[in-house]
């Protein structure tokens, strides 16, 4: 069965400006991963994996080249348009958990669902939070909630809408290793049961190696892709 390509990138470079002179953060990098996959993304701190990240998500322009997400060229797409991209299309978590203070684990979780005009956002949201095993603490406020169950509610708020991609950035990297490893867990179970693409940035080899692939950085530039000459023979 060939599988849609999801997410493309095309020569990508990312330069800024340093008062040493112009720095690249990111370096002709090429890959393209079909619809499902799960991608880890490796490599010492400052090889670029959060950069690349946002330049995937459309959250920054590259200096050259260009991404494919989900069959749209982000280059191509005005600030607004690449909002709706994200906002149809793309899931974020983050290691920080970016979940709205004034709001309840339910309504962080509906509020992707209300903005794409979802009349059933509540009752999505719910099923999605119990998904999680968060279906107790639904009233709950994320002060309420231990750093684990924030992360549950931000993970069920980006895989609610069924993205094509989720992107997530350390997503266990504010947790202690038995909640890190639910999480991580639930990652999986979300990248299968609904056939996500998963985009992972980790330093942790025990997650990347979960990855059907894995990435490896350095100094900007894609060093290694391991995994995808078995998955293209699949």
């Amino acid at each position: 069965m060939t599988r849609d390509i999801v997410l493309e990138a095309r020569n990508l470079s990312k330069q800024v400006s340093s008062p040493e002179g112009p720095l690249t953060i990111v370096r002709n990098v090429s890959f393209t991963v079909t619809q499902g996959e799960s991608i880890a993304l490796v490599g010492p701190s400052g090889a670029g994996k959060s950069t690349l990240l946002a330049l995937l998500a459309g959250l920054d322009l590259p200096s050259s080249g260009e991404v494919v997400l989900a069959g749209e060229t982000l280059g191509a797409l005005d600030e607004d348009g690449r909002a709706r991209l994200r906002a149809e299309r793309v899931g974020f978590v983050f290691q920080s958990f970016h979940l709205l203070p004034s709001l309840t684990a339910l309504e962080n979780v509906m509020l992707p669902l209300e903005l794409a005009g979802r009349d059933d956002a509540r009752a999505a949201a719910g099923e999605m939070l119990a998904r999680v095993g968060l279906a107790a603490r639904m009233g709950h406020y994320p002060r309420q909630l231990s750093g684990g169950e924030q992360q549950r509610v931000a993970l069920a708020r980006a895989s609610v809408g069924a993205p094509a991609v989720l992107f997530a950035d350390e997503p266990t990297g504010n947790l202690d290793t038995a909640t890190g490893e639910r999480i991580a867990q639930l990652l999986f179970e979300l990248n299968r049961g609904s056939d996500t693409t998963l985009v992972l940035v980790t330093h942790e080899a025990t997650l990347a190696v979960r990855c059907g692939r894995v990435l490896s950085m350095d100094a900007g530039a894609l060093i290694h892709d391991v995994g995808a000459a078995a998955h293209s023979h699949a």
